[in-house]
């Protein structure tokens, strides 16, 4: 009888630990759901939802084809993978729905990654392309023509960009439109102001196109190297506190395979403390993050 009453009594734990970790998963992702705001047709400004900000991301990553909702779905199949293979490992659901979470953020940590960098590098390449420009200006061609001709002598990373320009502007011939697609394309607040300053040089003239852009290659030239000497006196700051978050959670996915060990995670109290855990974790990146990041120019000119 009392083995029959442990053996019960475990059950219902192990179960109550089991509906716990899928409302806490579905909790994440109805707040997920709820952040995915539609941009109103035709909308340059204004406030942005999370799918606008990832589609930018994604943009940035050179993942345009990637939609937000696929990149979800992908952290939700992930996560749903991992959670039930950290179960039959550890054989429990509090902690397998734990590692899980941070095994389910990893595409959106692995996109933000691939933009940073890709964003380093283009940040290097806009004083090239605004020469080209004003050099194509100064020989006379016409504005379309000189942001076509960077599709094959502009830098390798920014070509496929600028080619899809003249492919858009030859099927259609509407300069406004074609600039449209490569600000979307592009996603970046450089881009954004180039293409502007073009747009209204075509729609009402004007004779300061070139020394505008000559100045503002030199001003970008300055802001590139700048905020490169910036990261690299900040990023060893940034990698150790990355690497003091990230150790809690690898002793207790180390735990894990020793079920006996973490077995005590599936009572309330142990479900409170990872919660409080994983909270007070990304509260803390998060302010590391912030107390460390440099200002970035944002898309206000879209």
């Amino acid at each position: 009888m009392v083995t029959s009453g442990m053996g019960t009594s475990g059950m219902s734990t192990s179960g109550m630990g089991t509906i716990v970790g899928l409302l806490l998963g579905a909790g994440v992702f109805c707040i997920w759901w709820a952040c995915w705001e539609p941009d109103p047709p035709g909308a340059r400004t204004g406030r942005r939802g999370l799918s606008a900000r990832l589609r930018d991301v994604l943009a940035q990553a050179g993942a345009e084809s990637v939609t937000p909702v696929a990149l979800v779905t992908t952290c939700l199949g992930l996560w749903a993978a991992a959670f039930l293979a950290v179960l039959g490992i550890s054989r429990s659901p509090a902690v397998s729905a734990a590692l899980a979470s941070i095994v389910g953020w990893a595409p959106i940590g692995l996109v933000r990654w691939r933009a940073r960098s890709r964003r380093a590098v283009v940040r290097e390449l806009w004083p090239e392309v605004v020469d080209n420009l004003a050099s194509g200006v100064r020989a006379g061609l016409s504005l379309p023509e000189a942001l076509s001709q960077l599709g094959d002598r502009g830098p390798v990373a920014l070509r496929p960009a600028f080619a899809a320009f003249a492919r858009d502007y030859r099927a259609t011939g509407r300069f406004g439109e074609a600039l449209d697609n490569l600000k979307q394309r592009l996603a970046d607040p450089v881009a954004d102001r180039i293409c502007e300053a073009l747009r209204i040089t075509r729609e009402v003239g004007g004779s300061d196109l070139g020394r505008l852009l000559r100045s503002l290659s030199a001003f970008l030239r300055e802001d590139a190297r700048t905020r490169s000497e910036l990261e690299a006196r900040q990023s060893w700051t940034v990698n150790a506190a990355r690497v003091a978050v990230a150790a809690p959670w690898l002793v207790l996915g180390l735990l894990a395979t020793r079920p006996e060990s973490v077995r005590g995670y599936d009572s309330p109290t142990g479900v409170a403390v990872l919660v409080i855990g994983g909270l007070v974790s990304l509260a803390a990146y998060q302010v590391m993050l912030r107390i460390a990041r440099l200002p970035d120019e944002t898309r206000v000119l879209r």
